[in-house]
């Protein structure tokens, strides 16, 4: 056995080790969505003046989330019989798969990252956009008009939204001249971008909340209207992937968004002394939290105001963002 594992090629070794590691990101993302969850629950309750989640797991409801996550796996798990049962299967899955996807091109720290891609940033815009075409294959395959409403709701609101966020970061790649990020956190050595392109950080931020269907921008499964939309046919498991892609897709937006603005793992002068790897949780945790306290306090928008704020407002300051940061980086990165 040892003299076949000795000579065993170099790229079954390295495939065994990208397999754990991926192994190991997939237990570490499962687990912040568990407690995603749960912390989500508590700041709300918090805003809004009461408990949150108490009973189960001590005063702090710890265990909860764990026990909705088993009522949901022994829940029936039932399929329309006018439903497009092979779409109606598959939907959820190709809605999280790109969720995961896009965690092999980020960098967690110096060290920490699955694959240095020369263009990540486009590798993570590319994978994340074919989660639209699960969301609508779930609302068409369901065969209920208020799904497919949902769906179609999906597939306009994130085309529109992904225009404005992927304009945004041309600044970003403009300062740092790739699309490597790796090299977008090394180009922050001195000064995070968030302070060089102010306007594409904000637009980016609010973008990214419409790219995750979270309130205020959650029209595609507006419960007062849609009945929970694309996915109100889904029970058990295969609902639960639609809540899993939602938080895991959270987990990514903000360490892409840590990436791009915050300086990644870079610490703040003097404190350089503390891990990589703590700043860039410390400064993902804000963009999280941030993501949270919208939620608690604004009120969802409707329809067609959503569409507009896209292309009318979002879109035209996204252009200006170009120009003020061609002019930053003519004046001040020389």
């Amino acid at each position: 056995m040892m003299n076949h594992l000795l000579s065993s090629p170099p790229g079954w070794i390295h495939a065994a080790i990208f397999f754990g590691l991926g192994a190991c990101l997939l237990v570490i993302v499962l687990g912040f969505v568990t407690y995603a969850i749960l912390a989500e629950r508590k700041v709300l309750g918090f805003m809004q003046l009461r408990p949150g989640p108490n009973r189960v797991g001590g005063r702090f409801g710890l265990l909860q989330t764990v026990a909705d996550v088993l009522k949901l796996l022994i829940k029936e798990d039932t399929i329309p019989k006018l439903a497009d049962k092979p779409l109606f299967i598959l939907a959820p899955v190709l809605a999280f798969a790109p969720a995961f996807m896009v965690l092999a091109a980020i960098p967690f720290s110096e060290h920490l990252k699955f694959s240095d891609l020369s263009i990540g940033l486009l590798y993570y815009i590319a994978i994340s956009g074919i989660t639209t075409v699960g969301i609508l294959m779930a609302g068409w395959a369901s065969n209920n008009k208020y799904s497919l409403l949902g769906g179609m709701r999906s597939a306009a609101q994130m085309i529109s939204y992904e225009i404005p966020l992927v304009i945004s970061v041309i600044g970003v790649i403009l300062f740092s001249g790739s699309l490597n990020l790796t090299d977008i956190v090394n180009g922050q050595e001195k000064v995070a971008y968030i302070f060089l392109s102010p306007l594409g950080f904000i637009v980016f931020f609010i973008s990214s909340i419409a790219e995750l269907n979270r309130t205020p921008f959650d029209l595609p499964e507006a419960e007062s209207e849609l009945v929970a939309g694309y996915h109100v046919e889904y029970s058990g498991f295969r609902w639960a992937f639609f809540m899993l892609t939602e938080y895991v897709y959270l987990f990514a937006m903000a360490a892409l968004t840590t990436v791009l603005f915050l300086g990644g793992w870079k610490p703040i002068p003097f404190l350089g002394f503390i891990p990589g790897i703590i700043w860039f949780a410390l400064k993902f945790s804000v963009i999280v939290f941030f993501m949270i306290w919208i939620r608690g306090t604004m009120p969802r928008l409707r329809a067609d105001q959503l569409m507009e704020f896209a292309w009318k407002v979002l879109l035209p300051v996204a252009l200006l963002n170009i120009f003020v940061s061609a002019v930053v980086k003519e004046l001040f990165l020389r």
